[in-house]
């Protein structure tokens, strides 16, 4: 069994957006990442949770999310570095996110995902997220934007 933990923030400090720039670099499917100035844009003046989760005190991958209005938390970006998948992770930070949400009033969690994430989309149906829109932006169905959203009252 391994020793993990999820470490939280809800302030973007500099030493943070390194952390999160750097775990961005290692996650395959964020094949064209943002930029600093856009987590420093979405995560300035509202509310914000940042997870990291740790096995064996080693930085295996992270959540982060904001308020987008009194009722919904926006769970914006989340990854797990490949050697570190299949462990429950990403399941585990999903979870975590939840309980923080639902301790500060969220009524709903909003996500989106692509198409093309089918282990992301399983995940997310497993647990009770559900799809509210689609944008289709190309004509490939696999880069299709999916919006789940996932009623988190009475959990």
């Amino acid at each position: 069994m391994y020793s993990v933990e999820i470490e939280t923030a809800t302030k973007l400090t500099p030493e943070l957006l390194n952390c999160l720039l750097e775990l961005n670099q290692q996650i395959p499917e964020f094949d064209k990442p943002y930029p600093a100035e856009e987590y420093r844009l979405r995560l300035s003046h509202k509310p914000i949770l940042i997870m990291f989760i740790r096995v064996e005190g080693e930085l295996a991958g992270f959540k982060l999310g904001y308020e987008l209005d009194g009722s919904t938390f926006y769970s914006w970006l989340g990854g797990v570095i490949p050697e570190y998948r299949n462990l429950g992770l990403a399941q585990s930070l999903l979870q975590a996110q939840e309980s923080w949400a639902r301790e500060n009033n969220y009524q709903y969690i909003e996500v989106k995902t692509l198409n093309r994430f089918s282990s992301m989309l399983a995940m997310l149906t497993a647990s009770r997220y559900q799809i509210i829109d689609m944008t289709q932006k190309t004509d490939k169905v696999e880069d299709n934007k999916i919006r789940l959203q996932k009623s988190i009252l009475s959990v």
